[in-house]
């Protein structure tokens, strides 16, 4: 057996037997890598109160020989993120982003710059300074273009006519073609959206420059509403797959809008 060190995000664990787990980690040299937590559920020296999801981890993993799963020998806390599960709208929002990464990412094939936003957004998210929604726009915009599936907000698709020359206000959304067109060439059906020209302005920004200005962009209220509506939609029909923990944010979120249904805008742009 070979051991690998390397910091973690825990994404997911999963029971496995009677006193195992099966730990989904995203590591910052080997990208996400499945491993067995042996007696995990039993044991308090090695792994009590350690392997809670989001969590920030320094671990070791003996990594057998074949098809073996690596086994996770060791595993310490560099940064619980406890105030994340603390709240169940944080909760809700860190679970997507780790589903979307967990169905995206191959076993295996290191991610360095989606490791450094996910661990970004995170720590921010458990700060609680930048409202949720924004830092999801920032994760889900900076996560298209990572993966090479960033839209296309340059040009209508049909008619090919720039942004900034369309006359009306609004454009519709296109997942299929991956990007927008003009209300000339397209209107809103099922998976295409309306979306103003402001708001897509607005995206382009937060996928641009240090992470931490581009949270600062200020949102109205329908901007955070077209955009999430736009990224959720886009980005699952871009990997393929759908997110059981989107449905999950949904129902989260219209929960709570019923109670309060004034959305704060973030604080204004600041200077670095």
């Amino acid at each position: 057996m070979t051991s690998l060190s390397t910091s973690a995000i825990l994404l997911r664990r999963i029971e496995f037997g009677d006193y195992d787990l099966i730990v989904t980690l995203f590591t910052r040299t080997q990208g996400k890598v499945s491993a067995i937590a042996k007696s995990a559920k039993k044991s308090v020296k090695r792994f009590a109160g350690v392997l809670e999801p989001f969590s920030r981890l320094d671990v070791v993993l003996a990594k057998g020989r074949g098809k073996r799963m690596p086994v996770l020998q060791e595993a310490s806390l560099e940064d619980p993120f406890f105030k994340i599960r603390e709240d169940i709208i944080k909760t809700a929002y860190a679970s997507y982003w780790a589903e979307l990464i967990y169905l995206w990412m191959a076993e295996g094939e290191t991610q360095e710059s989606l490791y450094e936003l996910t661990l970004h957004v995170l720590a921010e998210l458990n700060r609680g300074v930048t409202p949720v929604e924004v830092l999801s726009i920032l994760f889900q915009m900076r996560f298209l273009s990572l993966t090479g599936f960033r839209p296309n907000f340059d040009h209508c698709h049909a008619c090919k006519t720039c942004l900034d020359q369309i006359q009306d206000a609004s454009v519709v959304s296109d997942p299929s073609t991956g990007g927008i067109v003009c209300p000339s060439c397209g209107v809103p059906t099922n998976g295409r959206l309306k979306i103003s020209k402001g708001t897509l302005k607005q995206l382009i920004w937060t996928d641009t420059g240090d992470m931490q200005r581009a949270a600062r962009v200020r949102f109205t209220p329908t901007a955070i509403a077209e955009g999430l509506e736009f990224l959720e939609t886009f980005v699952p029909f871009h990997i393929g797959k759908h997110p059981k923990s989107l449905k999950v944010l949904r129902a989260v979120r219209h929960a709570i809008n019923k109670k309060s249904p004034v959305v704060s805008s973030p604080r204004r742009r600041g200077t670095s």
